[in-house]
């Protein structure tokens, strides 16, 4: 079955760096397009950034342009994403998705 693990989450303050990755498991990663999306506190999820199978079409939210990067190694069945300059309102529990699936999440934190 699908398992796809968020790890790299934390506290950090505001214009900090953190980079997130998932690992994806149970179907044949390097075929399907992948996603970051976000969940804030008592709001909705909400879409982050997008890649394409092989990794050359990107796109983000403009709430994250230029500061998001999303990223994938095909031959380690990885999804990453490059945060750089966070903001407060960064603040959220963040998932790998695939399709109509996603991993447990992880949490980030930005605040002095």
């Amino acid at each position: 079955q699908v398992q796809l693990v968020e790890s790299g989450g934390g506290l950090v303050q505001p214009g900090g760096s953190l980079r997130l990755s998932c690992a994806a498991s149970g179907f044949a990663f390097s075929t399907y397009t992948m996603s970051w999306a976000r969940q804030a506190p008592e709001k909705g999820l909400e879409w982050v950034s997008i890649i394409n199978s092989g990794g050359g079409t990107k796109t983000y939210a403009d709430s994250v342009k230029g500061r998001f990067t999303i990223s994938r190694d095909n031959a380690k069945n990885m999804l990453y994403l490059q945060m750089n300059s966070l903001r407060p309102d960064d603040t959220a529990v963040y998932y790998c998705v695939k399709g109509r699936n996603r991993g447990q999440g992880t949490q980030v934190t930005v605040s002095s």
